[in-house]
Order: C-alpha cells, then sequence, then structure tokens
C-alpha cells in the first residue's frame, strides 16, 4: 500500500515447526520427515516442552496410529524412530500427555520392539481409542479401561482427559442481564441428573483482576446427549444456563482503569479509557471429577455474532468469540466513532470523533499499514479526518480494521455508533465501509458483492432472497449452492438494476431434467457469471437482527438459512428424525432392543431394495425393480433412501400402468430396521449395515457393484496382516448374509469368491445394470438421457470415468487439462467427466456444473455449448454409459460394463505404478486394455481425436476382453435373475 507497510512481526517458531509437521503429514511423507520437521535446535526449555507435548499429541501419534493399522514392517519401523525421539522427551511432558498417547510411549519405550510390532496391543489401543473409553472410578480418581497392559497409573486420568465438551445454544440479554445457555459435559461421565452435577461459569480478566463467578444452573437438556456420539452414556442434564450482571465487571474494570491511569498521570500522561476483557472458563463438578476449560463452540447463526449492551454513554459490554471460538467478554470504551464518509474522486475521506480527547497530532491505521490523519480540537473531544486513496486500497485484498493513534495515547478501534454503512462504486469494483460484529469500522475494496437484503419463506417451503447488486456488467447471473465435498447447484437470478431476486425450493434442487432435496449439511452460497466470475454472497447487516434463522420444514426435511461468520449466508438441510432416533443412545436402542425384536416378528413377503447405500436409484437393484413392475408384480417393494437422495417411481411414472407403489425408508430410521428385519428378499450392491445379521429364512441377494479390476477384499494388502484388522472380520460377518452372488462371467465370480471367502452360491447371468447397453432398442432411452444433459443430436460424446486413489482421496482425480481438449476436439464432441463419490469432487476450469442455466446459454469455454460437463452426481452410471461415444478411464470396472457396447476406450494411466503398488490390480493393462494405455493427458485428447483409426488395432483385444469378462451381459441378465430369485414364493 502506498502510504505505509505492514510492520514485520517476530513468529513463533514452535508453531512454525508444528505447521511444518502437519503439512508434511497431510502430504503422506514419512514419518522421520515429521520427525526432522520437529526438531528442538535452538528452543529453550518451556519450547522444547510445547514441542515435544504438542507434536506427540498431532501428527507424529496420527502417523504412529496409521502404521499401528497396517503391516508390522511399518509400524516396526516407526517405532523404531520413535524410540529414539521419545528418549530425548522429557518423562513430565509423556506424563501430561491423553492417556491413549501417553500408554502408546510406555509401550514403545518399554516393550520389546520386534514383539510389540509383531502383536496386537499398540492396534488394540488405536482401534479402543477412536471411540470414547470407558471411564472406570477407583476410590477419588477415574481411570480409563483400554486393551493393554501397563502400570495402573498410566491409566488415571489427568487434566489433558478430563477437558470439557462445551456448546452454547444462546448469548443474549435478559433484563439488564447477560445469560448464557449451552451445554458442557465430561466425556464418558453420564449427567442423568442435577445430582452430583454441578458447572460454573467463571470469567477471568487480565492479571489481579479479581474473577467472577456467574450465577449458573443445570438445566435439562437431551439434545447434549443426541449428539454426543457415545453409546451408553446420557447427558440429558448438562444443560448449564449461565447469568452475568453488567455491574460486576463495571466494578472490577473501575478499579483497574484507576491503577492505570493514576501510573499514566504519574508519567504526566492523560488519562485513557481502557478495554477490559473476560475470558469465559467453564468448571464441571461430575461425580467426584473436576475439570476446568474454555467456553467455546458457539451454534452456527445468531449465537455467532452476540449483541452488546450499552452500560452507559460511551460504554459496552460486548459478548465476543476469539479465533479459537472461545467466549469472551469485553468492557469496551467508546474512544474513537465514525460520523462520516465523503468520496472524492481518487480520494476517500472518513472522518470521526474522539469524545473526551484533546489531540492535534498523531496518525491513523488501517490494519497493519500507518498513515496521515487530521485532528482538530473542538468541545467536548477531537475531530479526525483520514484520506485514502482509492488506488491504493483496489491493491489490498484483505478488509481492514481503521484505528486512530493520538500522539501519546494508545490506539483506539473507531466504532461505527450508529452511524450509516457506505458502499462507494468504482467502475466493477467497491469500496466499502462497514462494521464488524463487534461495530468496529472495516474498510475494504472488492469487486462488487451481491448483498441480501430480504429472505422469506413461503407455505410450500420456497426460500426468496431479495437484495443489491450493483455490477455494472448486466448479463445474467446463477445463484450457486455448494457443499464442501458434495455436489453443486445453480438457479438463475432475476436482476433489475441494481437489484435481483432468486427463488429456490430445497426440497426440490433441479438435477438432469429431475428434481431433488438437499444433501444433509452446510450450503455455501455465491453468485457466478459475468465472465466467469464468482461473487461471494453476503447479508445485509440491517437484516442481521431480524433474520429468521429458524427450522421450516419441508416434506420431512429441516432447512435454515443462517448467517455464520457475522455476515455469510449458508443454507442448513438436515433430515428430521425422531428423538428416540438421535445421536448415539437412539442408534444403540435401535440395534440393541428394536432390530432383535423385530428379528423375531412374522416375515413379510417383501423385498428390500438398496443401491450404495441408499443413495441412488440405480444399479443392479434398479433394474430388477423395474423389470419385477414390469410383469406386474405387486408384492411389497420397499427402496432404502439415504439422507433424501431420490424418489423412486412407481409403475405409472415408469409408463408400466398404476397400481403398483414402492415403500420409502429412510435409511437408519426405525423403518429401516423392521424392513431388513422382516423382509422376505434382500437385493444389495455393496456392504449392508454392520448391524444386519440374515435371518435363515431370508434371501439376500449380492449384485455387487461391478467385475473388479483393483484388488477388493481379502486381497487387499491391509486385510492380510496379523493380527487381523477390523475391516476383515465385518467383511467376514457381511458375507455370512449372503445367499446369492451375482457376477458378470467366471473370471470374476473365481476373483470374488476368494476376495471375500464366499462359499454358497454364484449366479454367472451377467449384470443387470447391463442390459440396457445391450437392448436393441436403446434409442428413445438415449435421446431421453441426452436431452436431461443438454447434449445437441450429433455430438461425439466422450465420457471420462476415473476411479478414486485410496492413497489421495482429497484431490480430484481429473488429469485432463479441458481446455485443450476444447481446442484440438472442437465443437462436435462434448466430454462428460464423471468423479468417484469416493473421491473428492472435480474441480477443474471449465468444467460446467449442469443446472438450468448451463444448458441454454454458452458456457466459459465454448461459444454454443458447455463442452465440459460435471455428471458425477447423475443417479445411474448405466445411462451414461449408453449415450457414451468414447470412454476413457483408468482402473475402473466400468470398463467391463462399457465393453458390452463393443465402443471404443482410452486408458489413462499416468499414476499406473504407484497404484499398482499401493492398491494392487488384477489385471496387466499393458497387455490386456482392450484400448491404448497411455500416460500423459495431451496424448489421451489426441487418441480422442484419431479414436477411429486406433479401434481397428485392438480389435482382437477387445473381443478377446467381452468374452473373457462380459460373456453373459447379453440383455437378458434381470430376467434370468427375476426367474432365478423369484419363482417360487417366500416361505
Amino acid at each position: 500500500m502506498a502510504t505505509g507497510a505492514t510492520p514485520a512481526q517476530a513468529g513463533d517458531v514452535v508453531a512454525d515447526r508444528l505447521r511444518a509437521a502437519q503439512d508434511l503429514y497431510d502430504r503422506g511423507e514419512p514419518l522421520d520427515a515429521l520427525i526432522a520437521a520437529v526438531h528442538t535446535t535452538g528452543l529453550s526449555r518451556a519450547q522444547r516442552r510445547r514441542l515435544h507435548a504438542e507434536a506427540l499429541n498431532g501428527p507424529l501419534a496420527l502417523r504412529l496410529e496409521t502404521a499401528a493399522r497396517r503391516d508390522a514392517t511399518r509400524l516396526r519401523h516407526a517405532i523404531d524412530l520413535l524410540r529414539d525421539y521419545l528418549a530425548e522427551v522429557e518423562p513430565s511432558v509423556k506424563l501430561r500427555l491423553p492417556v491413549a498417547r501417553r500408554l502408546a510411549c510406555h509401550l514403545i519405550e518399554n516393550r520389546d520392539a520386534a514383539e510389540l510390532a509383531q502383536g496386537d496391543e499398540l492396534a488394540n489401543l488405536v482401534a479402543a481409542t477412536a471411540e470414547p473409553s470407558k471411564r472406570v472410578r477407583k476410590g477419588l480418581a477415574w481411570y480409563a479401561d483400554l486393551p493393554v497392559s501397563a502400570p495402573a497409573s498410566l491409566f488415571r486420568l489427568r487434566r489433558s482427559d478430563l477437558v470439557p465438551v462445551t456448546e452454547v445454544d444462546d448469548v443474549s440479554w435478559q433484563d439488564g442481564r447477560l445469560r448464557v445457555t449451552g451445554h458442557a459435559y465430561l466425556v464418558g461421565l453420564s449427567v442423568r441428573s442435577r445430582r452430583l452435577n454441578r458447572a460454573t461459569v467463571v470469567l477471568r480478566g487480565p492479571r489481579w483482576v479479581p474473577p467472577i463467578a456467574a450465577r449458573t444452573r443445570r438445566v435439562y437438556h437431551p439434545e447434549a446427549t443426541y449428539g454426543a456420539g457415545e453409546p451408553g452414556c446420557n447427558y440429558d442434564w448438562a444443560g448449564f444456563v449461565a447469568e452475568v450482571r453488567p455491574w460486576s465487571l463495571r466494578w472490577r474494570a473501575a478499579i483497574r482503569t484507576a491503577v492505570h491511569s493514576a501510573k499514566r498521570l504519574l508519567r504526566h500522561r492523560p488519562a485513557v479509557r481502557d478495554t477490559t476483557t473476560w475470558r469465559a472458563d467453564i468448571v464441571i463438578w461430575s461425580r467426584g471429577a473436576r475439570a476446568t476449560g474454555a467456553l467455546r463452540g458457539p451454534a452456527m447463526g445468531r449465537t455467532e455474532r452476540p449483541s452488546g449492551l450499552r452500560v452507559r454513554p460511551g460504554w459496552w459490554v460486548r459478548p465476543a468469540w476469539n479465533s479459537d471460538r472461545a467466549l469472551q467478554i469485553v468492557l469496551q470504551p467508546t474512544r474513537a466513532e465514525l460520523t462520516r464518509v465523503a468520496h472524492d474522486g481518487d480520494q476517500i475521506e472518513l472522518a470521526g470523533f474522539l469524545p473526551g480527547t484533546t489531540a492535534t497530532k498523531g496518525r491513523a491505521r488501517l490494519g497493519g499499514h500507518r498513515i496521515a490523519a487530521d485532528f482538530t480540537p473542538v468541545e467536548g473531544g477531537t475531530e479526525f479526518s483520514v484520506a485514502i486513496g482509492v488506488p491504493a486500497l483496489m491493491k489490498e485484498r484483505d478488509a481492514r480494521r481503521l484505528w486512530i493513534e493520538p500522539k501519546g495515547d494508545p490506539a483506539a478501534a473507531v466504532m461505527m455508533e450508529g452511524a450509516p454503512e457506505t458502499h462507494i462504486g468504482v467502475d466493477r469494483r467497491e469500496v466499502t465501509v462497514l462494521r464488524d460484529r463487534r461495530d468496529r469500522v472495516v474498510v475494504s475494496a472488492h469487486r462488487v458483492w451481491p448483498v441480501i437484503t430480504s429472505a422469506g419463506w413461503s407455505e410450500d417451503g420456497a426460500l426468496t432472497l431479495g437484495g443489491s447488486y450493483p455490477d455494472t456488467d448486466p448479463g445474467p447471473r446463477d445463484l450457486v449452492l455448494r457443499q464442501r465435498s458434495g455436489p453443486t447447484y445453480r438457479v438463475p437470478l432475476e436482476r433489475s438494476g441494481s437489484d435481483f431476486s432468486v427463488t429456490l425450493a430445497p426440497g426440490a434442487m433441479p438435477r438432469f431434467g429431475d428434481t431433488v432435496a438437499l444433501a444433509s449439511g452446510a450450503w455455501s452460497l455465491t453468485v457466478a457469471g459475468g465472465k466467469g466470475t464468482t461473487a461471494p454472497l453476503r447479508v445485509g447487516h440491517d437484516l442481521l437482527d431480524v433474520l429468521d434463522e429458524g427450522v421450516h420444514v419441508v416434506d420431512g426435511r429441516e432447512y435454515r438459512l443462517v448467517a455464520t461468520r457475522f455476515d455469510v449466508p449458508v443454507l442448513v438441510a438436515a433430515e428430521r428424525r425422531p428423538d428416540d432416533e438421535k445421536g448415539a443412545g437412539g442408534v444403540w436402542s435401535l440395534r440393541r432392543g428394536h432390530y432383535p425384536a423385530e428379528r423375531r416378528g412374522t416375515l413379510r413377503d417383501a423385498t428390500v431394495y438398496v443401491s450404495f447405500e441408499g443413495r441412488s436409484y440405480s444399479d443392479s437393484a434398479r433394474a430388477i425393480y423395474e423389470e419385477r413392475l414390469r410383469r406386474g408384480d405387486d408384492r411389497e417393494h420397499i427402496w432404502v433412501v439415504k439422507d433424501g437422495a431420490f424418489v423412486p417411481p412407481d409403475s405409472a411414472a415408469l409408463g408400466l400402468g398404476p397400481g403398483i407403489a414402492p415403500t420409502v425408508v429412510r435409511e437408519g430410521s426405525r423403518e429401516h430396521y423392521t424392513a431388513l428385519a422382516r423382509s422376505g428378499h434382500i437385493i444389495t450392491n455393496t456392504l449392508l449395515p454392520q448391524w444386519f445379521r440374515a435371518r435363515e429364512d431370508q434371501i439376500c441377494v449380492q449384485t455387487w457393484h461391478g467385475t473388479p479390476l483393483k484388488r477388493v477384499g481379502g486381497d487387499q494388502r491391509h486385510m492380510s496382516r496379523d493380527p487381523r484388522p477390523a475391516a476383515w472380520y465385518r467383511q467376514a460377518a457381511e458375507v455370512a448374509n449372503w445367499d446369492l452372488l451375482v457376477t458378470q462371467s467366471p473370471w470374476a465370480s473365481e476373483v470374488l469368491r476368494r476376495a471375500f471367502g464366499y462359499g454358497g452360491e454364484i449366479l454367472e447371468s451377467g449384470y443387470p445394470r447391463n442390459d440396457v447397453l445391450a437392448d436393441h432398442d436403446r434409442t428413445e432411452l438415449a435421446s431421453a438421457v441426452r436431452r436431461k444433459l443438454g447434449v445437441p443430436a450429433g455430438k461425439r460424446v466422450v465420457l471420462y470415468a476415473p476411479t478414486w486413489r485410496d492413497h489421495d482421496r482429497r484431490n480430484s482425480s481429473v488429469r485432463l487439462d479441458l481446455g485443450e481438449a476444447r481446442r484440438v476436439l472442437g465443437r462436435d464432441h462434448i466430454l462428460l467427466v464423471r468423479g468417484h463419490m469416493m473421491q473428492a469432487p472435480p474441480v477443474v476450469p471449465g468444467l460446467v456444473v449442469p443446472g438450468p442455466a448451463s444448458l441454454v446459454r454458452p458456457g466459459p469455454m465454448s461459444r454454443e455449448y458447455p463442452f465440459a460437463i460435471d455428471v458425477t452426481t447423475y443417479p445411474d452410471m448405466a445411462d451414461l454409459l449408453l449415450i457414451a461415444d468414447v470412454l476413457i478411464t483408468d482402473y475402473s470396472s466400468v470398463m467391463f460394463d462399457f465393453a458390452v457396447t463393443r465402443r471404443p476406450m482410452i486408458f489413462f494411466g499416468y499414476d499406473l505404478e504407484r497404484y499398482r503398488n499401493s492398491r494392487g490390480l488384477y489385471l496387466d493393462l499393458r497387455t490386456q486394455a482392450p484400448g491404448p494405455l497411455l500416460a500423459e493427458g495431451n496424448d489421451v485428447i489426441e487418441a480422442v481425436r484419431l479414436i477411429d483409426a486406433l479401434s481397428g488395432d485392438y480389435t482382437d483385444r477387445y473381443e478377446s476382453f467381452v468374452h473373457t469378462y462380459a460373456p453373459r451381459d447379453d440383455g437378458k441378465a434381470t430376467p434370468r435373475l427375476v426367474d432365478h430369485i423369484f419363482t417360487t414364493p417366500t416361505p
């Protein structure tokens, strides 16, 4: 910035080394690199102790846990490295670690390394600490019950173990008192009543200022139990209500101010009103255990922006949250207030007033930049003005607070104190002077942001947002709803001058020509369009106090529009669950009580369909269901639906005549447990819930979700280690439920039988989901799919469908340059990108998220239609394979399905060696792939351009591939399977 420079600040060397180690851990670097990053060179004893404590409770412990879950060789190497590291750590540091970390250190230092690596103690310790450990009381102390052998003193719960779990639901003013409500408990120690259960909120101020013990009482708060995630623990009486009188703050702050003022007067300086900050701690006495911790964790929404109370002219009590989301109470004088903002050419003038202060010299500070300021003494104080250059502001990226520094006095934050907020347009950008959550003045420059000034819900659950968006570009805009690791939706904005409005139905969002409810979680809101830019959406500060943040129920789902981080709008979706199904306690009751009771009931002639754990209406379960409806089978059909992901069609919607409608059960609900306990047939393509155990009179059909190329089940390396991992036992219990395994080929039968240790019946009928690919009358369906995706007739469709990477699930596996693909392939191609549901969503420049707007206007890389369309959330992969002219994949089982079409395939194996070493493959793609195997993205694009010429080189290999891996996919797999299963009624 032209007006100054941010002063350099000394860094925290311990924090820097810990951050470096965490970065190495996140990148998957080996343990020795992590240990090297947390070296203690040049540190004091206190710094070494802190570094050792946080490293052993952070990245080093996490790497040890990873090694313990894998093979003995890796674990032995980790033990040797950590033993050398622990030799330099003071015993007191190790003793203060949480109990699980403490025991791990003891085992590493005191057991034979080879014996420990080959044994199962560390693995058992890691598995046990994944859930809250059982607490055992001995005398007046509490101990952890963990499956390792060590001295009893090491199991004792210490301060690091007894950390209160807190959440604050509301911070508000009631009758002039600050009321704080929420819940707080100690993990593993149930609080079923007020008896032996106390909590006190204590405000601790600076140095010698006496603490304040707020009046606190325990209240009934069952939501704490629901959200705890601990079966068998009850925290119904963990709720608390605390009240603080402002007078308690004022007299303590007055004493502190008097002392500081006296010190300043002795130095011949005028007295200055001080800001005093108290941190809020909560002290819990629960069943003989006592613990103290910060009161942290505000509920999303209004609780994050508590209002202040003006206790007398120029003095405010303001609750606030620090960067660690811990509650603070601030008694703050208004030493500087904003009175006016003026714009003149390239200058913005901020004028204000310093009450009770006489100053003629000084400076201002905008963030870390010091700038000139003019001071004029007047009656009752001093007026000041600050001139800021607009070009200098435009170079800044961050919002900055304004401070005034009168000569000889401490800096004072400039407060809004009721002054109007200001937006100044500068071309397509704007300079804003706004307030933050503590009413301080914040100045920033950025491109024009849309601001919500009105929000309302209709009776049918539609949300209408209105606001201001004075962008000079009049082009169309979309409201974009995005989940951190989920799909994206776009809804067109209606613009009228500088105003906008948009209406969306969270329970019926458009997706590929259909509608679907928003998945559970928080959805961010942005505005996209106009030269490919994305603008963050904000809630107008005048709307914050009256914003409706309540729950709105639509079709059994809950939706809330909340402002988080002060003014950032978020749409929160969730399933509406009965109280007896909430939390770990509800799940425990369903599994241990309801499900066993239902298993003893009479079996119904019903079929349960589960596709990808209830996430989609797709795959072989869909094909079997539709075939049965086509035959007029009116027995009970039950679809398991997870998180409102889809609505299964009835016979009328499928064009098969009225009269047959499926039953929908919510995944995890009481009805879900009942359906799996009492239905005669169960059709699934993935693992069923761990709590499910098939009855002798049930028929469980496993269609699996593809012929495997990458190793699965027991063939994976980690599944063969000794001791067996938990996943091995889960798989064994799951496979014991199967009565019939459906496969695509004799080769797949052999692989799956060995990988899963399955000894039951196998039906090599081919995959029902692939019948549509071999159907001779599939033109009409293909046209319908093209219309859903907005693919014009005559365009060649290229489907890019990479699989997921176990070793790198956080990053997208899409490695094609879409701009280069668009240039080389031209306008007669459409690229469909199908990311894997277990991989991070594909985020690539030029990739268009489908929606009403993207299908009718040019995309950012095309002047006619979008070239690359994200079809990751399209419900059924079979539809995409149906319209694809060329398939690009890597190690996905989709190759075996697409082979049914005899259309060309290209294999993009940019990380073939690493993938083969980490996961393992059943085939050698270099000699068996029915298409070119390439390692460079540009070569893949060129192969698509020349695919007609290249295909002839792989004709014989392709036919051999189909004969070996898809010999029964002739379009009749579904009738064969239905005849096999349902020819005789359920016993």
